[in-house]
């Protein structure tokens, strides 16, 4: 079995089964399936986030891996993705408990128990509204410094969206990481997936050329002249990834900073 409790939860949960006291909870349900439940609840006089997984079965497993994919199989995942953005310096959810019990991955019983980040805003939701120019620029320089320090480390999110990224106090976090892959070297399918994903949520955002040029420069560590010119079919690989997200969740022709009449031209 592992466990990890934080100041808050050695406390409230003194002599009691913290798989028991999981299993107890209630509170405002946000999903659940057959092998998992996500709620808000609060206790001790503070907001947390449960996720509680139940063993997903061994049919589960065999169909991701029949598709070549690696299934997520309880909260260990999210907790080994927040502490190794804590060690690159990338703020996160805060973890308040993770628990794991059982070898046998197809019956594994988990949970992670999170902070809540107050008064949060989605990035999405930012971009929808006129925001000053000044915190404008900052935002994307930080969110290509999140993205190259991420890929720097060996770290794709695989839902890399601007709805991942919550703005408190001025300080942005990064969200919903029970999916994140941590290797030494990202494979470019994923690179381009993660950075593909992040341009497609992004063009509603009436970004600008400029502001476009701006994230370049941020993610490459280069005036981006030299970046397009030098690296340009990384870029117009990103750009296709992402127009094809976009084509297929809206069934139309993106209007981004590069589009012309429908049609994309890359500066």
């Amino acid at each position: 079995m592992k466990l990890y409790l934080d100041e808050n939860f050695t406390g409230l949960w003194r002599g009691h089964d913290p798989f028991a006291a999981v299993s107890a909870i209630e509170g405002e349900v946000f999903r659940r399936v057959k092998s998992r439940r996500t709620l808000r609840f609060e206790l001790g006089g503070k907001i947390w986030f449960l996720k509680h997984h139940l063993g997903v079965g061994w049919g589960e497993i065999v169909k991701n891996l029949l598709v070549f994919k690696l299934p997520v199989i309880g909260a260990g995942n999210e907790y080994r993705a927040i502490r190794k953005l804590e060690a690159i310096g990338v703020k996160t959810m805060h973890c308040a408990a993770y628990g794991e019990r059982n070898l046998n991955p197809a019956a594994r019983e988990s949970f992670i128990v999170t902070a809540e980040i107050p008064e949060a805003e989605s990035l999405e939701d930012t971009a929808k509204r006129a925001i000053p120019a000044a915190l404008k620029r900052r935002l994307i320089r930080e969110v290509a410094a999140v993205s190259r320090r991420l890929h720097d480390n060996g770290v794709n999110h695989r839902d890399y969206y601007l709805c991942h990224f919550l703005l408190s106090s001025g300080e942005l976090h990064l969200i919903d990481l029970h999916r994140m892959q941590i290797r030494r070297r990202i494979p470019a399918h994923y690179l381009f997936k993660d950075m593909g994903g992040l341009w497609f949520s992004a063009m509603d955002a009436k970004l600008s050329r400029t502001d476009c040029f701006r994230f370049i420069a941020a993610y490459s560590g280069r005036p981006p002249a030299v970046e397009l010119r030098e690296n340009r079919r990384f870029w117009q690989k990103i750009n296709r990834v992402g127009e094809k997200l976009y084509r297929r969740e809206f069934g139309r022709d993106p209007q981004h900073a590069f589009s012309e009449n429908g049609k994309t031209t890359h500066a």
